[in-house]
Parts: structure tokens; C-alpha cells; sequence
């Protein structure tokens, strides 16, 4: 982003009239006729676009009675686990205005009963929960609604250290809440805040309640979703993290196309490269991923990565350490197609990589698209005469799905005479459902309908 001097110059200017005794008699003529330089217009437009999200639901809490029965070391046994309510604030981004998806981090909605939604002009939704990924920090959410503007996605692999930020959300339920700062430091790792670790750290003022909202250019577009603050005090003390756009939307991608997240793998072991590492092995660089061994049959073996190689840089943008390719890399989909700059005796060149899975199985529980199919698993398969569906295994016959009728081995081939091919396909035709849910089942040889109300 290229920084604009006459802003900041107009800014210092802004600054020292207010610390000028009589200052208007000292502003020069021309500045009496302009505009004094704002946010305002580009907050205008982005503000509905940030949402406030209110939670509600009861966990388990076990605590030891005042009489409870001790065992043989004097340990008092607890008493039956009892449920407490909860509510929690927080906030999100309309990421899809037309189908209604917002993101938010997947610990603002965890174990959520209720999600309410309210957006800027004050109206209120109920949000059903899309899915998410607790490594990652991400969840995404679903509401019925019309009018509601987005907020463009940026490319976080172009952000660089000093690019003005600006964080938008809901502290302290304090609602459509501003503040601005600059980008700290990219490819922050090993921070122990998520499993997966590849934060855009700002200055940007972030406290309770900003979880899931926004960070934003200049321009007005989406650079990363704030998730967490360090604070040894439990206030701002202007080190704050984000997850980038572009993590967030491969994970988001996942979630619509499988109904969960499914790991890419590189298959090797490795670790940073230090300084006393580049010594000893005579290394040009002093970052990167170095690999020491590559794992047999992986992704990494197929594309002829060797130990002793450093990985320098992967899709362009240039490694740090080894936890940050590692958290690049799983959150990129199994399937997904990388280049890697790898340093090999001194020579540099690309490698393009194809992602391993790391899941163990393809099936997504069928919850996760209705409650009504809950107690079945999905696959994409196909039926005995080769055609695409999607098949239904693990029913349990008291469940919904069970109640329902789908039982082990259905194929479902349509939704309301429409057809179905994949499980994304299945969730979009869902989505898109209103009132009575007729499915096109196949079983064996033959055909029936299901319906769901």
C-alpha cells in the first residue's frame, strides 16, 4: 500500500492546530475551504458490515460437595456435574451478503445454544452455525436476511510491516467500536493461543468483546479477523493479534465445500533455521523451514523435497520459521496445489507441492447441514450404476435421521427435484430450500422420497 504523504502531513497539521493557543486564527486560508482527511467515508460504507453476535447456552460444571465422600487419599469426591448457564459477546464479518455467511472466531460460539446477530441498522437474526474449526479459531455462521453488505476480502499476502490497520468491533458490548494503529509484524507463531498460528500482529486498540471482528486497510477491505490480545495486565497494551484473510478464507472454503476442515499435509520434519544452524550447515539464509527428513509416500516425497533442503518461501511470500509453514499449510486444504521456494546447496528454485489429506476419513456428520439428518454421515459416492450422490452410513435408528427413514448404504441423488452430486452441492440445495424438504433417495435399485418439515 502506498503511503499517502499529503494524509499524514494533513494529520500532523490537525494535531498541532489543536495544541495551538487561538488556533483558528493561525489556520492557513486554503485549509479553511477542504475537507480535514477522515476515515469517515471509507467507515461508512464498511461499518454495516460488521455485526455484534450474542451467545447463550449452559455447560457442565463439576465441583466437590461440602460432605462429598472422600476415596484413600483423601480426595473428596465430586458431585454430579450440574448445568450453568452462559452468555457471551462478541462480533463478526458479512463476508457473503447474499447467502448471509458471516465469520466470527469459532471460541465466540462455542458451546452456543443461542447465536443472535444484530447488525448496525439494529435488526436482530438468529444465527445457525455453518460449521468450524477450534485449531484455526474460525466458525462460520449463517443468517436469513436481505440488505446486508459485506465487506470485501484483501489479500493478506500482500501486507507489509507499517501498513495502516484499522479494527472495528464490539468491546466491552460497546457496539461498532473504531480504532486504528499500523501492522506490527506478520507470520507471528509458537504464541500458544491456537493450534495453528499465522497472526497479523497490530497496535490497533483490540479488547473483550472484538473477537471475531474485523481488521481492515485503508481501502476498506478485509486484511484479518481479530482474535486475541497480549495482555499481562487484562487491558490493551497495543499488541494484538489477527487471523489473515487468507487463512481465514481457506478454512471458510473447506467448511462450505466438505462441512469440515480438512488438513493439508506436507509430510516432512524440520525445524527453524537459526544462526547456529546456518553456521554449521553453511547456509546463505538465516530464516526458513529446514527440512530434516521427508516423510515416505507424502506430498513432499512426491515432489522430490529432500532433507537438507530449506524452504524459503511457499505461494511467494517469504518463511520465518518452521511453525509458520506448518500452520500455512494446514489450514490450505488437502488438494491444494503450492509453490515452495526451496533452497537446495545453494540454489534456489520453485517446487510445486499437491497437499496430502490428513483426514483419516471423508465423512462429515450430517448435523452439520440439518438438524433434521442429525445421527447419519455423509460421503460423496456414488450409486451402483456410477451415478454421483452422496451417501448416508453410521445411521443410528433412534436419531432424527433414523426416525426419519435414511438408513445405511441410501444414496441421496436430489434435493426437491433437484440434483445432488456432492455434499457441497447437498448444502447449497438445503440452503436454498424453503419449508418442505423433499430428498431423492436411491437404495439398491430402488428410488423413493423422504420428506423433511
Amino acid at each position: 500500500m502506498k503511503i499517502n504523504t499529503t494524509f499524514l502531513a494533513a494529520l500532523a497539521l490537525s494535531a498541532s492546530l489543536l495544541l495551538t493557543p487561538a488556533a483558528t486564527a493561525n489556520i492557513p486560508a486554503q485549509m479553511m475551504n477542504q475537507a480535514m482527511p477522515s476515515l469517515a467515508p471509507m467507515l461508512e460504507l464498511v461499518t454495516p458490515g460488521v455485526v455484534s453476535i450474542s451467545v447463550f447456552g449452559s455447560k457442565a460444571v463439576q465441583q466437590p460437595g461440602p460432605n462429598a465422600l472422600r476415596d484413600f487419599f483423601g480426595r473428596r469426591s465430586p458431585r454430579q456435574p450440574t448445568e450453568q448457564p452462559f452468555q457471551g459477546l462478541g462480533s463478526g464479518v458479512i463476508i457473503d451478503a447474499e447467502n448471509g455467511y458471516i465469520v466470527t472466531n469459532s471460541h465466540v460460539v462455542e458451546g452456543a445454544d443461542d447465536i443472535r446477530i444484530t447488525l448496525k441498522d439494529g435488526r436482530e437474526f438468529t444465527a445457525k452455525k455453518v460449521g468450524g474449526d477450534k485449531e484455526s479459531d474460525i466458525a462460520l455462521l449463517k443468517i436469513e436476511a436481505k440488505n446486508l453488505v459485506a465487506v470485501k476480502l484483501a489479500d493478506s499476502n500482500l501486507l507489509r510491516v507499517g501498513d495502516f490497520a484499522v479494527a472495528i468491533g464490539n468491546p466491552f458490548g460497546l457496539s461498532q467500536t473504531v480504532t486504528w494503529g499500523i501492522i506490527s509484524a506478520l507470520g507471528r507463531a509458537g504464541l500458544n493461543i491456537e493450534g495453528y498460528e499465522d497472526f497479523i500482529q497490530t497496535d490497533a486498540a483490540i479488547n473483550s468483546g472484538n473477537s471475531g471482528g474485523a481488521l481492515i486497510n485503508l481501502k476498506g477491505e478485509l486484511i484479518g479477523i481479530n482474535t486475541a490480545i497480549y495482555a499481562p495486565g487484562g487491558g490493551n497494551v497495543g499488541i494484538a493479534f489477527s487471523i489473515p484473510s487468507n487463512m481465514m478464507k481457506s478454512v471458510v472454503s473447506q467448511i462450505l465445500d466438505f462441512g469440515e476442515v480438512r488438513r493439508g499435509v506436507l509430510g516432512i520434519v524440520g525445524r527453524a533455521v537459526s544462526s547456529g544452524l546456518a553456521e554449521s550447515m553453511g547456509l546463505s539464509v538465516s530464516q526458513g523451514a529446514f527440512v530434516e527428513r521427508v516423510i515416505e509416500d507424502s506430498a513432499a516425497a512426491e515432489a522430490n523435497l529432500e532433507a537438507g533442503d530449506v524452504i524459503v518461501s511457499i505461494n511467494g511470500v517469504n518463511l520465518k520459521t518452521f511453525d509458520e509453514l506448518a500452520s500455512k499449510i494446514a489450514t490450505l486444504g488437502a488438494g491444494t496445489e503450492v509453490i515452495m521456494g526451496v533452497l537446495r546447496e545453494e540454489v534456489q528454485k520453485d517446487v510445486v507441492v499437491t497437499l496430502k489429506s490428513a483426514n483419516v476419513t471423508s465423512n462429515i456428520k450430517a448435523e452439520s447441514l440439518m438438524p433434521q439428518l442429525a445421527g447419519a454421515n455423509l460421503s460423496d459416492g456414488k450409486t451402483r450404476d456410477n451415478r454421483n450422490g452422496v451417501v448416508v452410513s453410521d445411521v443410528d435408528e433412534r436419531s432424527p435421521a433414523g426416525q426419519l427413514g435414511l438408513e445405511n448404504g441410501d444414496v441421496i441423488m436430489g434435493v426437491n427435484r433437484k440434483a445432488v452430486n456432492n455434499i457441497k452441492g447437498l448444502r447449497t440445495l438445503l440452503d436454498e430450500a424453503r419449508n418442505v424438504i423433499v430428498l431423492n433417495i436411491r437404495r439398491g435399485r430402488t428410488s423413493l422420497y423422504l420428506m423433511l418439515q
